[in-house]
């Protein structure tokens, strides 16, 4: 299958690396830096269970994945609009489109843009950039998907590649329980620089996370959200499976890049307002990470 990938990050490079291995014509899509070097010597991907170069294509612009029958969008959530300006003028009509960001309303503003369906997915992957054209898979994979008429098929594609996947027919939920997690975690490794192991092995962090938790089920719960999972026990799973993984949030801050704490605790945030339900602590993460990301971008006299 040809299947195309908008936003080659850690995430995109992962997945369109194993679906390579796989036998399927994987087309990446991001920067320049990263396109150079897939194109001059492939993708070099390092899993516990695979090290080696992986040969696909690569590019910086959306005409790469006219063709594709399958694109998987990975762009950060603040991007989302930009790529599906990008896309619609050059997607087929008959690709199938699967969101596979943070937060839970991409899927939705993605196809108002597209004009066609766009799948939403839940990823539970621990991955990084250990450069460029280089993927670090520390653990996980698991997706969960969206139904259509598509979804079934989609889902073999991805196990018989090695990923497990499963079509959910309710996953808004997943959505959120993923979010819960992203919340809890995201901005407290990002504002010390820690792995998951560590963080919560730190005093006050389990009561902060618990905070955390507690508002996002209140505002779940006042927009009629079912969640699907204990929250903390997928807090504890996830300190136990990737204890090694340092957040998205984390890594972007620490490359100066912009984050998507936005469309996390800052969604909490927003939903929040809009419900009636308050979020001091979701907002105080959303806030250091803020001043974090705008301490990285301003300029430093000599000596500071």
């Amino acid at each position: 299958m040809k299947i195309g990938v908008v936003g080659a990050g850690a995430v995109g490079c992962f997945y369109g690396g194993v679906l390579a291995r796989a036998g399927h014509q994987v087309r990446l899509v991001g920067r320049a830096a990263l396109a150079d070097v897939v194109q001059r010597e492939g993708l070099k991907l390092e899993m516990p269970s695979f090290v080696g170069r992986v040969a696909l294509q690569a590019s910086t612009t959306a005409e790469a994945v006219a063709d594709c029958q399958l694109v998987l969008c990975c762009v950060k959530s603040g991007d989302t609009e930009a790529a599906g300006r990008q896309l619609a003028p050059v997607l087929s009509k008959d690709a199938v489109v699967i969101s596979c960001q943070n937060g839970v309303d991409n899927a939705q503003r993605l196809g108002a843009l597209l004009k066609q369906p766009v799948l939403p997915a839940v990823l539970y992957v621990a991955v990084g950039m250990a450069g460029a054209g280089h993927v670090l898979h520390r653990g996980g994979g698991q997706i969960v998907i969206g139904p259509s008429e598509h979804s079934d098929a989609i889902a073999d594609l991805f196990v018989e590649a090695g990923i497990p996947c499963r079509v959910s027919p309710d996953v808004m939920s997943a959505l959120w329980d993923k979010l819960l997690i992203n919340c809890a975690f995201n901005a407290l490794s990002a504002i010390p620089q820690m792995r998951y192991g560590e963080l919560v092995r730190q005093a006050g962090v389990p009561e902060v996370m618990r905070d955390v938790v507690e508002e996002c089920r209140a505002v779940a719960a006042a927009a009629g959200i079912s969640l699907g999972n204990e929250p903390y026990a997928a807090i504890r799973q996830i300190a136990q499976t990737m204890e090694m993984q340092y957040s998205s949030t984390a890594q972007d801050l620490a490359a100066g890049k912009r984050s998507e704490i936005d469309h996390l605790n800052g969604y909490i945030v927003r939903r929040g307002q809009q419900l009636g339900v308050h979020t001091p602590v979701n907002r105080t993460l959303q806030t250091l990470v803020h001043l974090m990301e705008g301490r990285a971008a301003a300029p430093r006299q000599p000596g500071e």
